[in-house]
């Protein structure tokens, strides 16, 4: 601790004084006028002498709260001679005492030294308690910084920027516990920072377990290393620094700080390697004078810091390995859902991804750019997950969807088609059966008599039944095929049903039943109402299953945002007839890219691709009636959205078409 520094007025002769310097128990410094607060060194302790006057007292009442001053009374003044004090009085602590005139002096200026040292002890303790306060805020803000950030890679750079900051370090590393192609624990060097060397590049290595080297040794033993300088290392230490970087890069390291982080059961996860403490953090460490100016040992409160910071690292990288691992459990579950889907319904192999990716690039336009009502939305990355995750699942409820319906690719179910088609034949070879009992009758009866003509006629009413036959097949296949009928085309389906025949078993039948002709005459599609209400349960279902999972906070909203994608805002959609008001930005969205891949998508056997510009022509004159949200269509159109599918969507288009080809 500094000596204690005495101010005494000019042209003052104390003899105490004298007495306390010559024991080196106080330094004197002869002041002309009365010392302010901005003149005192903080690290020292004080002690000022001032004339006994109130006004003098008054003005010197915030010194004394960093500074003892006494008051001295009794003086006389002779000219040329010193002054002779004859007793002191003390203004302690701002308070004025009065002593006694015998050796008053010596007796005050002790009292006044050890209330000058107490002072400071006072203050050093207040800036101490005010460090350790801001020491424990400091990493109380850190620690809620790391335990918010999931990315790893973020989450590194994070840690070390803080621990280089808290420490004043001028460069560091981090080594991340991995396990090796043998499933054996081992150092991988991660992360690099040098403000020194900005631009140092890194190259991932791996280093064993060991003590060979300093981080092998922390990581194994969980003991923190402080090393004044690497290149001094001795036996009977068991590690050694490596210096290949410093000679391939011409920087050099000298003190050093290893620190393990360890989990809360005690787990090592990586360490911490901070480089070169200096004494100025902004200074740049690029010779040798420089190195031997800035650079410092590491010091216990530093250690002390790191260490606290490393525990909460290992707390946090532990966390972020396990949301990754959450993470990677959700993407395989949604990844096996998917296939589940398109495993029911081939047809449609690819929407679900299609959808999702375009849902997610127009989310990513808007929070780019959008406009209107969207100027100001913005997606965080984990809503932009939660996003991706709900249009991949928003299908999902057609595995509650009977299978015949959900693959249905004619109005009529194959097996119904096969049974009319038998019908249609045996019908067929009744009529040629019809043929050739006529013609035997005619033989019994005439003989060869006028065979050839009747033989010509029979055979023209044969021709004639076939082809009516033949026709009827026709218009049926035609009316099966899912695309709004031609005009009259319903007349000629009930005047097919009209039509009876005598099954097997000689029960008069209509050539198609009531089914089976309510089925031919759908207007548009494939589907009859009872299953078209099937297919759209679909929705329902997928919000039943999603809800019962038990999705983290930041993808609570799955369920509701892939329940709403087939309403529309005007009411007209299902299952809800929601309205605008009730339609998530997220849902609107997916919504457009859903309609956008069911009309451009050429894997669907019920219908042809429309072209890219007939589908923005639909999908805009949906916005007109109010059914999809126009601001995004826009967005999606001048962003070009559909270009992240495009080429998959052509890409599967040349493919069927080779095989259609090679078929």
């Amino acid at each position: 601790m500094l000596t204690p520094l005495i101010h005494v007025p000019e042209g003052w002769a104390v003899p105490a004084l004298d007495q306390l310097t010559a024991a080196g128990r106080a330094e004197v410094v002869r002041v002309s006028s009365l010392p302010t607060l901005t003149s005192f060194d903080l690290e020292r302790a004080h002690l000022v002498l001032v004339p006994v006057d109130h006004a003098v007292f008054a003005s010197m009442s915030a010194v004394a709260a960093i500074a003892a001053v006494a008051g001295v009374i009794g003086l006389t003044t002779t000219e040329g001679q010193s002054q002779e004090i004859a007793a002191v009085e003390g203004l302690l602590s701002g308070l004025l005492a009065t002593g006694t005139p015998a050796d008053a002096a010596r007796l005050t200026l002790h009292a006044g030294l050890r209330q000058g040292t107490t002072l400071l002890a006072a203050r050093r303790a207040s800036r101490f308690d005010a460090r350790n306060i801001g020491d424990v805020r400091e990493l109380a803000l850190v620690g809620v910084a790391l335990s918010t950030e999931r990315d790893l890679d973020a989450l590194l750079g994070l840690i070390l920027t803080q621990a280089r900051r808290i420490a004043a370090a001028d460069a560091g590393s981090i080594f991340l516990v991995v396990k090796n192609r043998d499933g054996a624990p081992t150092l991988r060097f991660k992360l690099t920072q040098n403000h020194s060397m900005p631009e140092l590049p890194l190259s991932e290595f791996e280093l064993p377990i060991t003590s060979t080297s300093l981080a092998g040794h922390c990581a194994l033993t969980l003991e923190s290393l402080q090393i004044d300088d690497v290149y001094d290392i001795q036996p009977p230490a068991p590690y050694h620094f490596n210096r290949e970087v410093d000679e391939q890069t011409g920087y050099r390291t000298k003190s050093m700080l290893v620190i393990p982080m360890q989990t809360h059961l005690q787990e090592v996860v990586g360490v911490v390697e901070l480089i070169n403490r200096k004494r100025n953090t902004g200074a740049r460490l690029e010779n040798g004078a420089d190195l031997a100016r800035e650079v410092i040992p590491f010091d216990v409160r530093s250690t002390q810091m790191v260490e606290a910071l490393a525990s909460q690292a290992g707390v946090a990288i532990e966390n972020s390995r396990l949301y990754e691992d959450i993470e990677r459990l959700f993407e395989g579950f949604v990844t096996a859902a998917v296939t589940a889907i398109e495993s029911r319904d081939p047809a449609t192999s690819g929407h679900s991804w299609r959808v999702a990716t375009l849902t997610c690039t127009l989310a990513q336009a808007v929070d780019r750019g959008g406009t209107g009502t969207y100027r100001d939305t913005t997606f965080t990355r984990d809503q932009l997950r939660e996003l991706r995750y709900a249009g991949l699942l928003h299908d999902f409820g057609k595995v509650g969807v009977r299978e015949q319906v959900l693959v249905k690719q004619k109005k009529l179910y194959p097996g119904n088609l096969e049974i009319v088609q038998q019908r249609v034949q045996l019908l067929q070879q009744r009529a040629d059966l019809q043929f050739e009992r006529e013609r035997a009758e005619f033989l019994y009866d005439h003989g060869r008599d006028g065979y050839a003509e009747a033989l010509a006629r029979l055979d023209v009413t044969r021709r004639a039944e076939h082809d009516r036959l033949q026709r009827w097949m026709e218009v049926i296949l035609q009316a099966n095929e899912p695309t709004v009928l031609r005009e009259g085309s319903f007349e000629e389906l009930r005047e097919i049903n009209a039509q009876t025949y005598l099954d097997l078993e000689g029960v008069e039948r209509h050539l198609l039943d009531d089914s089976e002709l309510r089925f031919l005459m759908i207007g548009r599609g494939n589907l009859d109402d009872a299953e078209r209400r099937e297919i759209e349960s679909h929705v329902t279902h997928t919000f039943r299953f999603l809800d019962q999972i038990p999705w983290t906070n930041a993808l609570h909203g799955i369920p509701t945002i892939a329940y709403g994608h087939h309403e529309k805002l005007n009411g007209t959609g299902y299952p809800r007839q929601l309205t605008a008001a009730s339609i998530p930005v997220q849902t609107r969205m997916m919504t457009i890219s859903d309609i956008y891949d069911a009309l451009t998508a050429a894997d669907r056997p019920y219908k042809p691709a429309v072209p890219l510009d007939r589908a923005i022509s639909i999908l805009r004159s949906e916005a007109a009636q109010g059914a999809l949200d126009a601001e995004l269509l826009e967005t999606f159109v001048e962003a070009r959205v559909f270009e992240t599918v495009r080429q998959d969507v052509e890409q599967r288009r040349s493919s069927i078409s080779r095989s259609s080809i090679t078929d």
